[in-house]
């Protein structure tokens, strides 16, 4: 094997990430050894990917039994994982039909596409306008990081596609003005990931339901990362009386193997005639082995219930250090997705303690500057979470010193 080090990714790799020091090299549940042998408490979670640790003993044998019967075909012919895990996603969801992709920018891709073939089918194609929030994320293909409401993630690729609007999360007068005949969808995270982890509210989500209906407008809902588990329920709009036209999933939907899917009712996925859309990996029948293996897993109700209890063991050790060294505004999220808010005075510096930690041997996230990010194993155990925490705790008294 060629010799490297965290030295060769600035020589050979692009430039567009800046990974941390260590390169970890093996994982077991929630823990993760580097190439010196150092071993980490996992609280990152490949940014809400690996929801059910690193290589599990069952997610394991799934990839290697199909491994030996069949790869890849392509999307001239079926196959039966991909037709098994779309059937599991349907019986478990307000959906009919499933589109499988290889990620979750492709998953919005594709339920952007949709919306808007809709629109114009049934419509006209003066119907187009996709209605999304400040703060949001929806991915990095150009359609879908403009969809996104970071302008960041789309300084220097202008022009960019038109017919995009961008409010105010969860303000409701501001959307209720927006909606028009015009608007073709509603794009929303139940939970905004990257933007902070900041919640919609369940009267929000309401009204975005309500407003779809009126202006026969798609509710489409990003659950890239608040999905498959992660917020207690196998989709966090299960916590609502809310159902959504068009869903996406990716991340923990193949609890680390590169698997993406949109999910929508008939009477939307028509419109996705032979030939209109496609994805020559997407179906996978590698990846879809895996994912039905992992959704069998994770649509468990001891998993889902012990997501909301573990949630409130990390609730209860965060309060605990904030009493000590006051540094959070906020604890909010729900389940195994949880950020806590800098105060005014750290503002910016969600690195530091992103940093500091991982010299504790704790692995943590951002989500934006100012905001801390936990996204762990949805099966990390409470001695696992203690652990961590512990070293959470040292990093952040060498912030604050």
């Amino acid at each position: 094997m060629t010799n490297v080090s965290r030295a060769t990714f600035d020589e050979v790799m692009v430039p567009n990430y800046s990974p941390l020091k260590i390169i970890p090299v093996k994982g077991e549940g929630a823990k993760l050894w580097d190439a010196d042998g150092n071993e980490y408490i996992d609280f990152a979670g490949g940014i809400a990917v690996n929801a059910l640790g690193h290589c599990h003993p069952e997610l394991v044998g799934a990839l290697k039994q199909q491994a030996d019967k069949l790869w890849h075909l392509s999307n001239v012919f079926t196959n039966e994982p991909a037709l098994e895990l779309a059937q599991k996603l349907v019986d478990a969801t307000f959906a009919d039909k499933v589109f499988f992709t290889n990620s979750g920018g492709e998953s919005n891709e594709a339920a952007f596409k949709l919306a808007r073939k809709y629109a114009s089918e049934n419509f006209g194609s003066d119907k187009n306008e996709i209605i999304s929030f400040k703060q949001s994320f929806h991915g990095r293909t150009l359609f879908t990081v403009s969809v996104g409401g970071q302008e960041k993630y789309t300084q220097g690729f202008e022009p960019l596609p038109q017919g995009i609007t961008h409010l105010e999360f969860n303000n409701i007068d501001m959307l209720e003005k927006a909606v028009t005949d015009k608007t073709c969808a509603i794009v929303l995270e139940p939970i905004q990931g990257e933007g902070g982890i900041i919640p919609a509210s369940k009267e929000f989500m309401s009204k975005v339901r309500e407003l779809c209906d009126k202006f026969d407008a798609v509710m489409i809902l990003d659950e890239i990362q608040t999905g498959m588990g992660r917020t207690g329920e196998l989709f966090a709009y299960m916590h609502t009386d809310v159902a959504p036209d068009v869903l996406t999933s990716a991340k923990a939907l193949g609890g680390g193997f590169p698997i993406g899917a949109m999910l929508a009712k008939e009477k939307f996925a028509a419109a996705l005639k032979v030939g209109t859309h496609g994805s020559t990996y997407g179906g996978n029948a590698l990846a879809c082995a895996v994912g039905s293996k992992a959704f069998d897993i994770i649509n468990d109700a001891s998993v889902l219930n012990g997501v909301k209890d573990k949630r409130a063991l990390y609730e209860t050790k965060l309060q605990m250090i904030n009493e000590k060294y006051s540094i959070f505004d906020d604890i909010r999220g729900e389940g195994l997705l949880i950020g806590a808010a800098l105060k005014e005075e750290y503002l910016g510096r969600a690195r530091d303690f992103m940093v500091a930690s991982l010299e504790q041997n704790l692995m943590i996230l951002m989500a934006g500057p100012s905001v801390i990010r936990f996204a762990p194993s949805l099966l990390v155990t409470e001695a696992e979470i203690e652990q961590g925490m512990a070293a959470f705790e040292k990093a952040v008294a060498k912030v604050v010193a």
